[in-house]
C-alpha cells in the first residue's frame, strides 16, 4: 500500500529536535522558525514534557470518557488560570478542525440558528463544517457546501452589523489572527464592536485561537488585546506541543446536556499528560512573556530590512511579505541555510516559531535570512 498523494514534500527526513533546533537523517542541523503549523509551543523534547508522557504510558496510555479522569480536570484548572477563563468549562476534542465543528454545533444548540458569519481569507479546518467556514473554495467539496456560510471582509464592522441585526446568524467565528490567510490582524476596535453586536442580536461570538493562541501573540490569546470575552475560544496546534489535542472553552451562558457532545479519544489520558507538561512549562519558563520580548525584537529587526514589503505580526506569529513569488526564497532559507518557515499564499513568508525562542536565534535567523535576500 502507498500513501495518498496529497502533500507536496520537502525532500528532508526530520528524526529529531530540541528546542528551536531539528535534525534530519543526514545529521543536519536546522533552526526552527516553523514549528509544524505553530503547533511546538515548549520546544522540541522538553525534559518535563517527555518525563510525563512516558511516565503516564507506563501506566495507562487510554480509557474512556465513561469514567472519572482527573487529568482532565487538572487540564481545565491550571489553563482557566494562565489564561483568565476561570469561570468557563472545557471540553477536550483531538484536533483544531473538530474543536471549531463542536464550537459551530454548540453556538446552534444554543440559539436555534444556521447561519454562520466567517471572514475573507480565513482557515478553520477541513471537515464538514470547519472546512465550509473556511474561504477557499478549492477544498470545499459539493457535499461540504450547504450555502450557510457568508463570508465578510475583516474588520469592516457595518457590514457585519447590517447582517446580524436580520437576527438569523448562528454564530460569528474568527481567528484571533489569520495565520493561513496571511498574517492579518483584525482590529482591537473591530473586535470590541463584533463583541457588542454580537450580544445585541443573541449572536454566537466563537474565536478561533487554534494558531494565534497559547501564548503565541504575546498574550495567552490574541482576542485579549482587545480586551473582549468571546462566547467561544477554540485551541488546539500548541496544546499538546505535538500531542493531537483540542479544546474548547465555554462561557457559562451555555447549560451542558448529556449526550450533546461526545468524543472517543478527546481527553485522552496521554493527551492530558502532554497539556499539563505544557502548561507547567509555560508557566515556569515564561513563555507567554517570552514570546512577546522575542517577537516584539524580530518585527522591529525584520522592518528595517528593505527587501521586504511588510513585516506584520504580535508575538511570535509573524508575516513577511514580499512583493514576488516566495517559493523560491523558502527552498533557499531550507536547503541552503537549513531554516524551516512557513508560507502563506505565494508571497507571504509565515513564522511561528516554538515560544522558547531566545533572542541569539532570533538573530541567527535574521542573518540567515539576510543571505538569502
Amino acid at each position: 500500500m502507498k500513501l495518498f498523494d496529497v502533500y507536496p514534500l520537502f525532500d528532508v527526513n526530520i528524526i529529531s529536535g530540541k528546542g528551536c533546533h531539528v535534525w534530519d537523517d543526514k545529521g543536519i542541523e536546522y533552526l526552527d522558525l516553523y514549528g509544524g503549523h505553530a503547533v511546538i509551543s515548549i520546544g522540541h523534547s522538553h525534559p518535563h514534557y517527555v518525563k510525563m508522557i512516558t511516565e503516564q504510558v507506563s501506566k495507562l496510555g487510554f480509557y474512556s470518557n465513561s469514567v472519572i479522569n482527573t487529568l482532565q480536570k487538572d487540564v481545565a484548572s491550571r489553563l482557566g488560570e494562565i489564561s483568565g477563563y476561570n469561570d468557563y468549562s472545557l471540553f477536550l476534542i483531538n484536533s483544531g478542525a473538530e474543536a471549531n465543528e463542536n464550537a459551530l454545533k454548540l453556538a446552534s444548540f444554543h440559539n436555534g440558528r444556521s447561519r454562520v458569519i466567517s471572514f475573507n481569507k480565513s482557515f478553520h479546518g477541513r471537515t464538514s463544517l470547519a472546512v465550509e467556514v473556511t474561504n477557499n473554495p478549492k477544498i470545499v467539496a459539493p457535499i461540504n457546501d450547504h450555502g450557510q456560510v457568508t463570508f465578510l471582509p475583516l474588520n469592516d464592522i457595518e457590514t457585519v452589523r447590517k447582517e446580524l441585526y436580520k437576527k438569523d446568524v448562528c454564530a460569528v467565528i474568527i481567528e484571533g489572527i489569520q495565520g493561513v490567510g496571511g498574517i492579518k490582524i483584525p482590529d482591537d476596535s473591530f473586535l470590541k464592536q463584533l463583541r457588542e453586536v454580537c450580544t445585541e442580536t443573541g449572536t454566537v461570538l466563537i474565536l478561533d485561537e487554534i494558531q494565534s493562541g497559547y501564548g503565541r501573540s504575546g498574550k495567552f490569546f490574541a482576542h485579549q488585546y482587545a480586551g473582549i470575552r468571546p462566547d467561544i475560544i477554540t485551541v488546539a496546534k500548541g496544546i499538546g506541543n505535538g500531542f493531537p489535542m483540542s479544546g474548547i472553552l465555554i462561557s457559562p451562558i451555555f447549560k451542558p446536556v448529556y449526550g450533546m457532545l461526545g468524543t472517543t479519544f478527546g481527553g485522552n489520558h496521554l493527551a492530558c499528560s502532554a497539556a499539563i507538561a505544557v502548561l507547567d512549562v509555560m508557566k515556569e519558563e515564561h513563555l507567554v512573556d517570552n514570546a512577546a520580548k522575542v517577537g516584539n525584537y524580530l518585527l522591529n529587526e525584520l522592518k528595517k530590512n528593505e527587501g521586504i514589503k511588510d513585516v506584520r505580526g504580535r508575538g511570535l506569529m509573524i508575516g513577511l511579505e514580499f512583493d514576488y513569488s516566495i517559493k523560491d526564497l523558502r527552498k533557499s532559507l531550507l536547503y541552503d541555510q537549513h531554516v524551516f518557515t512557513g508560507v502563506s499564499g505565494t508571497n507571504v513568508l509565515r513564522l511561528l516559531p516554538p515560544l522558547c525562542l531566545s533572542m541569539d536565534e532570533a538573530d541567527d535567523f535574521i542573518s540567515r535570512l539576510k543571505n538569502v535576500l
